[in-house]
């Protein structure tokens, strides 16, 4: 399984890559009249969530501005609507399908199947065919540094944790929020509640209201759009006369809450996507997994710059050391592996 390196791109560099003449064998090229690059977004939630949905569909739009590609979004909630979303496009003719879930991996395998000259980007996805490429965020990496963050404010010693529905990237997520929480306070209690639900806006604010009375007084998410009601529940504590900050998760969310969010555990997703779009182009894309973590700046933890003063300059050089030992490969956070294999059949 090779390790696909994710390279930080500026929207220029790309934009000159994209108006340059392609030579290609297999007559792909960024920018041609004739064939312009078709890409196409399946989310299973609403891309206004700021967050998850949100990022994707940002990365959707630079693909288009940036390497004019055409492009197309749907929200599809049933595994119903995904096979008929992917058949739809891929018949279409569309090049690349990102569907932005794990929960599209069935479907996209069977589209795979059908359509062998289409391929299926598969986010947080565990199988993988020369057309069917899982593309893996390794968000522990910053949600370690999430996790050394909140041990360092916490006076009560009690994190909180809400997750959406309990899979392997969220409890991958979780496990190094921990991880990096103990490398600061060994004795540090973390609460952990998962709502089933990845946009219930309700449900996350009860889940963060019952870890707050529990005495959590900092708090990370893992949901969608339901990250609202964490943020809302943590600045009511605030107003009411209560200490508790919070922490974003999977796009920049510092200026949700500005006054609440210490900092964000944050995934570049439309640089992800572009990079995905480029190595498409040149071929050199399928049959294997694409990694996106901390070493490329895909993944990073952003403090907030607005609350940055709550933490100490000794404090910060602790979590820049820890953020260059795991870029080096030098500190391992903890992780969920769901990579199963290659696709038999495929």
């Amino acid at each position: 399984m090779r390790r696909f390196i994710l390279i930080a791109l500026l929207i220029t560099d790309v934009a000159v890559l994209a108006c340059a003449p392609a030579d290609r064998s297999d007559g792909r090229g960024f920018g041609s009249e004739e064939a312009p690059l078709r890409a196409a977004l399946l989310t299973a939630g609403p891309v206004s969530d700021a967050g998850w949905y949100a990022g994707a569909y940002d990365g959707l739009l630079l693909l288009r501005d940036s390497l004019r590609a055409e492009i197309s979004h749907q929200q599809t909630r049933t595994p119903a609507e995904f096979d008929e979303a992917f058949l739809s496009y891929a018949s279409s003719g569309y090049d690349l399908i990102f569907a932005h879930g794990f929960e599209y991996q069935d479907a996209a395998i069977r589209a795979g199947r059908q359509f062998p000259n289409t391929t299926f980007i598969v986010s947080g996805g565990g199988r993988y065919s020369e057309n069917v490429v899982p593309l893996i965020f390794e968000l522990e990496e910053a949600s370690y540094l999430a996790g050394m963050v909140a041990a360092e404010v916490s006076e009560s010693g009690i994190l909180g944790m809400v997750g959406g529905v309990e899979i392997p990237t969220v409890q991958g997520t979780f496990r190094a929020f921990e991880a990096g929480a103990q490398s600061i306070n060994p004795n540090i209690r973390v609460l952990e509640a998962f709502i089933g639900d990845w946009d219930d806006v309700a449900a996350a604010k009860e889940a963060a209201v019952a870890q707050l009375r529990r005495g959590a007084d900092v708090l990370i998410h893992n949901v969608d759009a339901a990250s609202f009601g964490v943020f809302q529940a943590v600045r009511e504590m605030v107003e009411s006369g209560g200490r508790a900050w919070a922490l974003g998760m999977n796009r920049d969310q510092n200026q949700i809450a500005p006054e609440v969010i210490l900092g964000s555990a944050v995934i570049r997703i439309p640089q992800a996507f572009v990079e995905i779009a480029l190595s498409w182009e040149s071929g050199e894309l399928g049959g294997a997994p694409v990694y996106a973590g901390a070493e490329s700046e895909v993944v990073d933890f952003v403090v907030n710059p607005e609350l940055a003063h709550v933490l100490s300059s000794d404090f910060m050089m602790t979590m820049q050391e820890a953020r260059a030992r795991i870029r080096s490969g030098a500190l391992e956070v903890p992780r969920v592996s769901f990579v199963e294999g290659e696709i038999e059949g495929a």
